[in-house]
């Protein structure tokens, strides 16, 4: 599904009584992010809130979660997509507290760079953010204060390094020296997800003890279709 169907969807889906309440706020969400202007700045917002979020639940790379958790769930993400952030507030905080934080699954982001060339440097940027056990909350920090699409905000260092030191990176020199090294795994798991026939974000697969590898999700409605999906695959 494309980007455009994938919002053209969430302002369809607004009109059903079953996902009405999630999707108007879904929707309101993507509507404000993608044209307020507010946000890319070095102003940065919901440090408090992430940290709350993700505070004990351990980080490896741009894997959240226990590494020995039975289940992964794989999002690919553009961070200049205004739908993934809306998702990432909206839907994920829902399985980091009853799936990630009990250690029945664990999730891993990858980068799908569909928006514009700027997002490869802010997907290496994470990259980096990774690396020091950071990642998953340089992701969210970054989600929650995006600018408008493509407007030189998301590769811009003033901002990248914002969210690096709102994100708790410890040596925001290493991280700095270390985000041009990143660039190729961008583009790696970009054509991964392109292989596996991804052409939105975000988009979702999960591996499990009952999936016989790899099973594509696409774009799950709800946190209560992801959970189905995860018990699926135990």
């Amino acid at each position: 599904m494309s980007q455009t169907d994938r919002r053209s969807r969430l302002l369809r889906l607004a009109a059903g009584a079953a996902f009405l309440a999630l999707a108007a706020v879904l929707v309101l969400i993507v509507i404000t992010a993608a044209g307020s202007g507010d946000g890319g700045d070095t102003n940065i917002e919901d440090k408090a809130a992430v940290a709350k979020l993700l505070d004990g639940i351990p980080q490896r790379q741009m894997t959240l979660g226990d590494p020995k958790a039975p289940v992964e769930l794989i999002e690919f993400g553009d961070l200049q997509c205004p739908v993934c952030a809306a998702y990432s507030k909206e839907v994920l905080p829902e399985i980091m507290e009853t799936q990630v934080r009990k250690g029945a699954v664990k999730v891993d982001f990858r980068n799908l760079t569909i928006i514009g060339p700027e997002s490869a440097g802010a997907g290496a940027a994470a990259l980096a953010a990774g690396e020091q056990g950071r990642g998953w909350s340089f992701v969210d920090l970054f989600y929650r204060n995006q600018g408008d699409e493509n407007s030189g905000y998301a590769d811009n260092d003033a901002f990248l390094r914002a969210i690096a030191k709102a994100a708790g990176v410890p040596n925001l020199s290493k991280w700095d020296a270390e985000r041009a090294e990143m660039t190729p795994k961008v583009e790696e798991t970009t054509q991964e997800a392109t292989n596996l026939g991804f052409d939105g974000t975000p988009s979702f697969a999960i591996k499990g003890a009952q999936t016989g590898g790899i099973k594509l999700l696409g774009f799950p409605e709800s946190a209560g279709e992801l959970e189905a999906a995860i018990e699926e695959a135990r």
